[in-house]
């Protein structure tokens, strides 16, 4: 067990140290990033999450003598590096969607190239297994990895709004991912190894982040994270239904909040209040109090997710989409109430 917490120390030390650096030269410099309508924080709390934690996750991972570095794992390292410089871009000075958009393909594509696909994939109705390693499914395979990926970067950038969000569902995800590799049936330690150095940096960063917050995440950090945690659940034998799962609020939240702006005939890349925790602060939760509950069905979730097969995932991945959403529409339709 020493093999696995060592690199979850390691990372977590380095992202506590280079958050404290950076905390102390950012204020001799006086500097603050700029603000955001996303946003809920403590006056002050600086951008620097982000940078900490790639650079722990990098760092933690080359100096790890269980780890083998393949070309996949460098095209990852690669990509988060790419994602950070965007990243710091958006932190000084807000980007166009567009331009996001860009990098976060690129980064997908670039560690696509190095390797990082997906080869198969489960039947979620015959729990048999469809082959995307030739011809049209390599196709498939980029197109999956790019949807899959994006879906969870934006995910998580849009689900930073409120203090310790991204960072506790962040380290509750590897986590699970974790105790996922562990099991006979998967047993793939270099993935558990993995899941902890990203576990590490989260939590290093969390206790900056919950609230009142010191430092944010920034683009650079949620996105990371986003990233990160979509490679890992395709190098652990493509596990997107248990990572799907262990993510389905953000993901809901996500796409819930895209309808809303569509049926309302706004630009859906335009930050509003319709995102879940903005909702439950309008209903006079703290964000503290907003961010436990999401850390409790996230690990309710989560526990799901390790004990059940790929038709059970399917069934409780349907079950919990359909009770988030019915929550959204009680609190909402509650929150309407509240204003008219």
């Amino acid at each position: 067990m020493i093999k696995y917490i060592i690199p979850f120390l390691t990372a977590f030390s380095i992202t506590v140290l280079l958050i404290f650096l950076g905390s102390y030269a950012g204020k001799k410099m006086k500097w603050k990033g700029r603000d955001s309508e996303r946003h809920i924080h403590r006056q002050g709390a600086l951008r620097i999450g982000g940078v900490a934690m790639v650079i722990a996750f990098n760092l933690a991972i080359v100096t790890n003598m269980d780890l083998v570095i393949t070309p996949e794992l460098w095209g990852v390292m690669g990509a988060t590096l790419m994602l950070m410089l965007a990243g710091i871009w958006d932190d000084l000075r807000e980007i166009s969607w567009k331009r996001q958009f860009f990098f976060q393909a690129a980064a997908v594509v670039l560690a696509f190239i190095f390797g990082v696909r997906i080869y198969s994939v489960a039947n979620p109705f015959t729990g048999g297994i469809i082959k995307l390693d030739s011809g049209i499914g390599i196709i498939l395979s980029i197109a999956l990895v790019l949807t899959w990926t994006i879906l969870m970067i934006n995910s998580m950038n849009w689900i930073d709004g409120i203090d310790g969000l991204s960072g506790g569902i962040t380290t509750i995800a590897a986590l699970t991912i974790f105790f996922l590799s562990l099991k006979p049936e998967v047993n793939q330690p270099p993935m558990a190894i993995l899941s902890m150095i990203l576990a590490g940096a989260a939590l290093g960063f969390l206790i900056f982040n919950f609230n009142p917050s010191l430092v944010l995440a920034g683009t650079a950090g949620s996105t990371f994270m986003g990233f990160t945690l979509a490679m890992l659940a395709i190098f652990a034998g493509t596990k997107i239904a248990t990572s799907i799962l262990v993510m389905s609020v953000p993901v809901v939240d996500f796409l819930w909040v895209i309808g809303e702006r569509l049926r309302r005939k706004k630009s859906i890349f335009k930050p509003d209040a319709n995102h879940l925790h903005y909702k439950l602060l309008n209903l006079g939760w703290s964000q503290r109090k907003t961010a436990v509950y999401f850390y409790v069905i996230t690990a309710l979730i989560s526990v799901i997710a390790l004990n059940t097969r790929v038709i059970g995932k399917t069934i409780t991945l349907f079950t919990a989409v359909f009770v988030l959403v019915i929550a959204l529409a009680f609190i909402s339709r509650k929150i309407k109430k509240q204003t008219a």
